[in-house]
């Protein structure tokens, strides 16, 4: 299970993201301890933010996101025990907390959030290393469970390179581009140019013009106006940015190469990109309203077990209260015989027992549910990959075009004719290797001789 944990402040927006309905299939509040509203989470962050004005702490929250493995069914008792374990790992026992539950996609992550302001002293809990801990509780939970651990938990360096942060995904999102292409691309034009005007030359070829940030120093244009920074996407530091293009002419301003890159598009091949879009947005409906209605069902699914949950609850509770004697000689006999605390003990019990058992029932609905969502999932994400490979082909014409309109020649093959070159190729290599083959075998039979082989 992997968790990631920051301090922050701005309580508002931090339940209005977990509380987010838009974004998120299922959002459900599972937990809020130590808070005087106990039903409604804005209001207990908005009490957590009023407490910490009294204080000097800017940062009075903390927040961990708990996600476990991909395909793997989790149930809540194994993320309550997580929870658990990242607050004695942390140091915030007993403080003000919050557990949500989101679902997208079919999958079930949690995201946790403690008050760090100490009402008995007025001071916020010191929390150090909580990178280094989170990690080593990662591993831990990794363990315990049996899951298979990501080569980067395993061994720092063997992390993917490729990983990107937020601000990037969005980013990427933005230009309906996959993101870790779009890193890749900057990675491999970094590690095979050695001087500035190679590396710009490598960029345009793949349809990216470099120009000089507002406040982000070097950044790359592509041909819809974005602007990446180029120290973030190729993975390297701003420092070895200035030190490539130290010596190199001067670059142009943002808006001037926008303005030139707007020039080099043609008509034409917006229009063909246009209409994969169109073409994608009238066959992802079909899936979308399939997502809505399994969306739809599985709440209303989850509404009426909660509702016969309840009812139960109801006639266990009554009959449990029936045990107890209320009034007169029998409720007074059973307290100087015992047999009241036994009994009430036993409520107790059966009452833990009642909840655990409701619990694990709706797990039980959410595993199958989830089951269902992963497999409309799959054809979700077939669709995505079809309308990407075409997206990328029609990347590659552009970044031809721009090419030709600058009189250079277009130095990036089509997907299909490298697929027919590779072939070609291999069947080369083939018939190359049954020929030697061949010979090998005369040049040994021609060794024997004509006697050797009786």
């Amino acid at each position: 299970m992997i968790l990631k944990g920051s301090q922050r402040g701005n309580a508002a927006k931090l339940a209005a993201h977990l509380m987010n309905v838009r974004d998120n299939e299922h959002v459900e509040l599972h937990e809020l301890r130590g808070f005087m509203n106990e039903e409604d989470l804005h209001e207990a962050l908005r009490e957590a933010e009023a407490i910490a004005k009294g204080t000097r702490c800017q940062q009075h929250l903390f927040s961990l996101s708990l996600n476990p493995p991909q395909d793997t069914h989790v149930d809540t008792a194994t993320f309550e025990a997580a929870v658990e374990m990242a607050e004695q790992k942390l140091g915030l026992n007993g403080q003000p907390r919050a557990v949500v539950f989101h679902e997208k996609e079919g999958r079930r992550h949690a995201h946790a959030v403690w008050s760090r302001i100490d009402t008995d002293t007025m001071t916020a809990k010191q929390l150090s290393f909580t990178k280094r801990r989170l990690m080593d509780l990662s591993q831990e939970l990794y363990l315990q469970h049996g899951w298979d651990m990501p080569k980067g938990m395993i061994d720092r360096a063997a992390k993917n390179p490729l990983t990107f942060t937020r601000a990037e995904w969005q980013q990427a999102q933005r230009a309906k581009q996959d993101p870790q292409i779009v890193k890749a691309l900057f990675k491999d034009a970094w590690q095979r140019s050695d001087s500035a005007e190679a590396l710009k030359t490598a960029l345009e070829q793949r349809g990216y013009y470099l120009a000089t940030g507002d406040r982000r120093g070097v950044v790359a244009v592509d041909y819809r106006g974005e602007a990446y920074a180029l120290s973030r996407w190729s993975g390297v530091k701003a420092k070895d940015v200035a030190a490539r293009f130290a010596s190199a002419d001067a670059l142009p301003s943002l808006e001037e190469q926008r303005q030139k890159v707007a020039g080099l598009v043609a008509d034409n091949l917006r229009e063909h990109k246009q209409q994969i879009e169109d073409g994608y947005k009238r066959l992802r409906p079909t899936l979308e309203q399939r997502r809505i209605q399994m969306v739809d069902r599985h709440r209303m699914e989850r509404t009426g077990l909660a509702e016969l949950q309840k009812q139960g609850e109801t006639r266990e509770a009554a009959a449990r209260a029936a045990r107890l004697p209320e009034k007169g000689f029998g409720k007074l006999w059973s307290r100087l015989t015992g047999k009241y605390s036994q009994l009430k003990v036993q409520n107790e019990h059966d009452a833990w027992q009642s909840l655990r058992r409701d619990q694990v029932e709706r797990d039980r609905v959410i595993a199958k549910q989830h089951d269902e969502r992963q497999r409309l999932q799959a054809s979700i994400k077939k669709q995505r990959e079809e309308r990407l490979q075409e997206l990328v082909k029609v990347r590659q014409e552009i970044a031809n075009f721009m090419l030709m309109k600058r009189g250079l020649k277009p130095t990036i093959i089509p997907q299909q004719t490298a697929e027919r070159s590779n072939l070609r190729q291999k069947a080369h290599e083939e018939i190359r290797e049954r020929r030697n083959n061949q010979g090998r075998e005369r040049t040994r039979t021609r060794d024997r001789g004509p006697d050797r082989g009786r």
